[in-house]
């Protein structure tokens, strides 16, 4: 497993970092290729802030915590990450696909440029090949990583774009294209 550390305002000794990377090794027993784990350590308001997200191909998994000591941070983001697989493993197991975890780039995706009268100020991009796959499917990737929302190809609707969405009073919701 690959480790990347990076401390927000705080200056942390390295025996820290040595027990992050012991705790977090522990998930490395999960994954069956190489894992990237990526470790943030903050401070605000005397509270330890400790999180963690791992990438094994296309899947990510996130956890962060917040205590008055950062070695138990550490520790509960860990078991919160181990929670995440075993309430999903089974459910992984059973409705995805052997490459269900390999993202492929799509090449007919066009760029839509609005026409603009007032200035739009874009502070941030992200790019990332959507893969198709079920609605499920996309639900439990949005859950895994711990968001609001998910953009994926509707294998159901022919493959067309689509997101869902965690909606505010309980249950799911879908947007898709008409086309």
């Amino acid at each position: 497993m690959k480790f990347t550390f990076t401390d927000k305002k705080v200056n942390l000794p390295q025996s820290v970092h040595a027990y992050a990377e012991k705790k977090v090794g522990k998930l490395d027993r999960y994954f069956r290729g190489e894992a990237e784990a990526s470790i943030t350590f903050s401070v605000e308001k005397d509270r330890n802030r400790a999180e963690v997200t791992v990438h094994t191909g296309s899947m990510i998994l996130r956890a962060s915590e917040s205590t008055s000591d950062m070695g138990a941070s550490i520790d509960a983001a860990v078991s919160s990450i181990e929670r995440q697989i075993r309430k999903n493993k089974s459910r992984l197991g059973k409705r995805l696909r052997t490459d269900a975890f390999e993202r492929k780039v799509s090449a007919d995706i066009s760029d839509f440029v609005p026409e603009q009268e007032e200035e739009y100020n874009i502070v941030r991009t992200k790019r990332f090949p959507m893969k198709p796959m079920t609605c499920e499917e996309a639900i439990l990737e949005m859950n895994l990583v711990g968001h609001t929302f998910f953009a994926f190809r509707n294998v159901d609707a022919g493959g067309s774009f689509a997101v869902v969405y965690r909606r505010n009073y309980g249950g799911y919701g879908i947007i898709e294209d008409e086309t």
